[in-house]
Formats: C-alpha cells, sequence, structure tokens
C-alpha cells in the first residue's frame, strides 16, 4: 500500500514539473510555492526553473521508493492516477486565479 502512495507521489511530482519547468525556460513567471502570496503570486524564470527541478527530484526518489517499473501496471497506474489528480486540482486552481496561467 505505501508503494502505491508512494508512486502517486511521484506522478503528481512529475507532472507539477512540467509548467514550472516550461515557464522557466521561456523566461515566463508563473506562481510557485514561494511566491507572495503563496501558489498565486508570481515566481520568477529562474525560481520556476529551480522549483521544477526539485519536483523531478521528488518524483525520482518517490518512484524508487515505491518500486516504480513502467512494466507493472499497479505502480505506473498509481503514477497515472497522481499525475491526473493533481493536474485536476491545478487546472482548478489556476483557472480560478483568473489568470489563465
Amino acid at each position: 500500500m505505501a508503494s502505491y502512495l508512494l508512486c502517486i507521489i511521484a506522478g503528481a511530482a512529475l507532472f507539477n514539473a512540467l509548467p514550472h519547468l516550461l515557464s522557466g525556460m521561456n523566461g515566463r513567471t508563473f506562481p510557485t510555492p514561494f511566491a507572495n502570496p503563496p501558489g498565486k503570486g508570481q515566481s520568477s524564470a529562474k525560481a520556476n526553473v529551480l522549483w521544477g527541478f526539485a519536483n523531478l527530484i521528488a518524483a525520482y526518489a518517490a518512484g524508487r521508493a515505491g518500486g516504480f517499473s513502467i512494466s507493472d501496471i499497479a505502480s505506473l497506474s498509481s503514477s497515472a492516477v497522481g499525475a491526473l489528480l493533481l493536474s485536476l486540482y491545478l487546472s482548478h486552481h489556476f483557472s480560478s486565479l483568473g489568470s489563465g496561467t
């Protein structure tokens, strides 16, 4: 059970890395937990690259600890659930900000 929870976290962290890395590499600001207010204000492009990279490291660590394997349907499905749930939450969060980011 704990291994599937870690795979869910890995999927969520991996998908959370994407908007931060893409925004940062394109030189655009985007909300991070370090913004003022957290998660709503804008952080610099460099802060987003660093936060995105930190999420990649967290995704890797959680996946390793959870025994993630692309050939294991249970761990792959768990990671997909984490990615989907975080994506749905973030789509709601950012659309409620009205910023369209």
